[in-house]
């Protein structure tokens, strides 16, 4: 299952660099999860500040 950033995010961009396969990037209003390419590690729910990460 994969992750997916909600409303909730605030742009701080501390999710980039957390993911090991670069599966992260800057949307038009907030980051989004490319679902291909996440490996379903959670590091980058765990580093993001306001849990706006979550399991799809």
């Amino acid at each position: 299952m994969t992750y997916v950033i909600s409303d909730a995010c605030i742009n701080c961009g501390t999710c980039l660099p957390a993911c090991p396969v670069s599966a992260i990037s800057q949307g038009d209003t907030q980051h989004v999860i490319d679902e291909n390419a996440c490996i379903d590690c959670g590091t980058c729910a765990q580093d993001c500040p306001v849990s706006a990460i979550s399991q799809a």
